[in-house]
């Protein structure tokens, strides 16, 4: 089959972007094609495979988001200001609520947070810290504690964006104790048999740095549930006031967020960009679980450059 995509990311979070409104492929398909087109070693690549889909009674359209794993992510916020950017594109709506897996979300286009970045904001939650919500298997909520059971005697926060996500505030970040927990998590212990996204986070006068293993990828420059968890836990345990719009930053780029306080819903709010790089087609030989060349068809040099200038303008 030929398959048509657009290549984009949000805040380095990189995808390729199906219109699959008028496709009825099964969900093993759909993971397929997940594994193919995001394998780093094949001609495209990416964190992951975002699906625009069709909406419903109370949805203008929906999104699919599947790990480069196969696997299926309950959401992915830097994945969902992506994909829809191209659902504002082709219904020529400019706000939408979006039908997400286990939930619901609100887009809207928003004034450019540089020159010549398109910028998309969404609204997702309410964050939760329920350990059923968060699949962890414990007794009460975890903010800033020791699990037992973890290998690690940091304190963690536990939030549910609605993907589950554990938050560790750091001094400084060793990246081979964080790829040693996200692999240990990885596997499906007892304590979180769905597995979880692990953050360490750097609160300071800026705002947040935040460096993550996910659920299904590995290490990854950025993913946006992790930002808008780690702004509500930093909330949580009083490193940040609630209510206050903080500039996020990660080996991606930035964002900007702000999250609601639990009793006054709880929901987190971020504003970024979704950068298209280039428009293309692949053929995929389902069947033989093969990829075969790529063709581009346009390719989106200023939208690429004018990010580019952004992320070297924080450094």
């Amino acid at each position: 089959m030929q398959t048509g995509f657009v290549k984009c990311h949000g805040s380095g979070n990189d995808f390729p972007l199906i219109d699959a409104r008028a496709l009825t492929l099964s969900d093993a398909e759909w993971a397929t094609i997940g594994r193919l087109l995001a394998d780093r070693e094949g001609p495209v690549g990416g964190d992951g495979l975002l699906l625009l889909t069709p909406g419903d009674d109370a949805h203008d359209f929906g999104m699919r988001m599947f790990n480069s794993d196969g696997s299926e992510a309950e959401t992915c916020l830097n994945g969902l200001r992506c994909t829809a950017r191209l659902g504002f594109e082709l219904t020529g709506l400019n706000e939408a609520r979006v039908k997400l897996k286990t939930s619901s979300a609100f887009a809207a286009r928003r004034e450019e947070i540089a020159p010549g970045v398109v910028t998309i904001e969404t609204r997702a939650g309410p964050a939760s810290t329920d350990p059923g919500d968060v699949g962890l298997a414990i007794d009460a909520p975890a903010i800033d504690s020791i699990l037992p059971g973890l290998p690690s005697k940091r304190g963690f926060t536990a939030v549910a964006m609605p993907n589950p996500h554990l938050i560790a505030f750091v001094d400084s970040i060793d990246e081979s104790e964080l790829v040693a927990l996200g692999d240990w998590c990885e596997a499906g212990p007892d304590l979180m048999p769905a597995r979880m996204n692990v953050s360490f986070v750097i609160a300071d006068a800026a705002g947040l740095f935040v460096r993550t293993y996910e659920r299904g990828v590995g290490l990854t420059n950025s993913c946006g549930s992790a930002m808008a968890a780690s702004c509500f836990a930093a909330g949580l345990t009083g490193r940040k006031p609630f209510g206050e719009a903080l500039t996020i930053r990660n080996r991606g780029g930035m964002v900007v967020a702000s999250a609601q306080a639990p009793d006054a819903g709880g929901m987190v709010s971020i504003r970024g960009n979704a950068t298209f790089t280039y428009d293309a087609q692949v053929e995929i030989d389902l069947q033989a679980g093969m990829i075969g060349e790529m063709v581009v068809h346009h390719r989106r040099v200023e939208e690429a450059q004018s990010w580019d200038a952004l992320v070297a303008s924080l450094s």
